[in-house]
């Protein structure tokens, strides 16, 4: 995608960067680490799904404090705050699922109900939930906090399509792939929103990365390739510095 997913109308200094096509390909980079990483944590090291998403919360909490105390986008805290809101959607999606019992079902319907009552608190404190507004401490919050809830989200829904849906991983990131590619020719060939579009695309790279997550360290009888997570998290993350270190980003405008 090219940068047309922004609106640069004004100007004004943003924390975020300019959606552009290596934007995506880091966001999906980012949530295939957090589904690989949150295994590790609360899987490999037997943690569990509860003191896994204590850890994360904490990390996540710090990362926000951090971002929105910043004077200006800095990429490496900005992609580092969002690793933290993957890892602490993960485990906090199994948590929920597995451990409290409500279902993959159940998860992504109530993750879903509030992921649209975050916009829509959003929406009405502060007219408008366009990244292009994203330069205030208050939009900031509002804008984490529904990223935060939409991996959560992204988590539940790839897991309840590889299993409950039965079309295992490969297929659920098949399903998930050709959606994003359907957004992406709305965004060529329609009017619709751009903002509803990039919320769109941004949910649904999370269930890809999820379940491409799960592909590469579930064990061969579930249909994974049984990898190590620990090897898998520590390429998915060197593929990430790299990509921020070669291909530089600049920093959104905020639209005021």
């Amino acid at each position: 995608m090219k940068d047309g997913w922004k609106n640069t109308t004004a100007e004004g200094l943003s924390k975020v960067p300019e959606v552009t096509l290596i934007f995506w390909i880091i966001k999906i980079a980012a949530t295939t680490l957090g589904e690989t990483g949150g295994d590790s944590v609360s899987m490999s090291m037997h943690l569990g799904y509860l003191v896994g998403t204590g850890i994360f919360a904490a990390i996540f909490i710090v990362a926000v404090v951090f971002q929105i105390s910043a004077g200006r986008f800095r990429p490496f805290l900005y992609w580092t705050t969002i690793i933290a809101t993957t890892t602490v959607g993960t485990t906090l999606a199994d948590f929920a699922d597995r451990s409290l019992g409500i279902g993959y079902a159940g998860g992504t319907s109530l993750l879903l109900t509030l992921l649209i009552g975050s916009l829509l608190v959003w929406y009405s404190a502060l007219g408008s939930v366009s990244v292009d507004t994203v330069g205030s401490p208050k939009t900031e919050m509002f804008y984490w906090l529904t990223i935060m809830i939409s991996q959560t989200l992204g988590t539940a829904l790839g897991d309840w399509t590889a299993t409950t849906a039965s079309l295992g991983y490969l297929g659920s990131a098949a399903v998930f792939s050709a959606l994003l590619v359907m957004v992406i020719a709305m965004y060529y060939a329609t009017g619709i929103s751009r903002t509803l579009l990039f919320w769109v695309a941004f949910v649904l790279t999370r269930p890809l990365g999820a379940v491409l997550g799960d592909f590469l360290d579930k064990p061969l009888g579930a249909g994974g390739l049984a990898l190590s997570r620990y090897a898998a998290s520590a390429t998915l993350l060197v593929l990430i510095i790299a990509c921020i270190l070669i291909f530089p980003q600049r920093m959104a405008r905020s639209a005021h």
